[in-house]
């Protein structure tokens, strides 16, 4: 059995390679693009190895089909990329990856091949140097805030320095008053302190 299904893929891979012997594979002519469309008018875009055979061109469904979506569309859009499809292409990258086919279905009349071919020749090098320039822009803002920060640490810290020191300096000056505040003592008991200055005065 094994060896059956050995023999029939065997002969598959020979058929298939027999049937691809006689097909062009150069460059499209305006004869077949005109052969093509008109296929393609009549019967639709789909079964496209349906549309190969009654195009009567020698040419596989892939070619095509790949010839009719990427060149012969009537509604495809041609001309530059504009500021808001290239970050359209940007955003979705970023999201889908090189799933190209997504990529093009968002971007009405662009084709999978023209944004492949665009994003790996100009919007590649650009998507990166974006992302660099936002991570050195977030580097920044935070060596930014960690600098004020330790800024605003420093200004607390001196300025709870000074009102201690203020403090202090209030509690000395109220101790000096109490210590030379006689209102509250007896006349008997501040004779010798009459006396003591008497003394100071007759010396000097």
């Amino acid at each position: 059995m094994k060896e059956f299904s050995m023999g029939a893929s065997t002969s598959m891979k020979e058929k298939q390679r027999a049937s691809k012997k006689g097909l062009n594979r150069g460059p499209w002519t305006a004869e077949e693009d005109r052969r093509i469309a008109a296929t393609v008018a009549a019967h639709g875009a789909k079964q496209w190895t349906t549309i190969a055979a009654r195009s009567g061109l020698s040419r596989c469904a892939k070619s095509c089909r790949l010839r009719w979506m990427n060149y012969l569309r009537p509604n495809i859009k041609r001309g530059n990329m504009s500021d808001q499809e290239e970050d359209l292409i940007i955003r979705l990258h970023k999201l889908l990856g090189n799933r190209w086919s997504l990529i093009a279905a968002r971007l009405p009349g662009r084709t999978d091949n023209e944004i492949k071919n665009y994003w790996k020749h100009h919007l590649r090098k650009k998507s990166w140097e974006k992302r660099v320039l936002v991570a050195g822009i977030s580097s920044e803002e935070t060596a930014s805030k960690s600098v004020q920060h330790t800024a605003e640490e420093k200004a607390t810290s001196v300025g709870r320095k000074v009102v201690e020191n203020s403090k202090e300096s209030e509690a000395r000056i109220d101790d000096f008053d109490d210590f030379f505040d006689f209102s509250n003592e007896n006349p008997t008991t501040l004779e010798w302190v009459t006396k003591f200055i008497e003394f100071g005065n007759n010396s000097c």
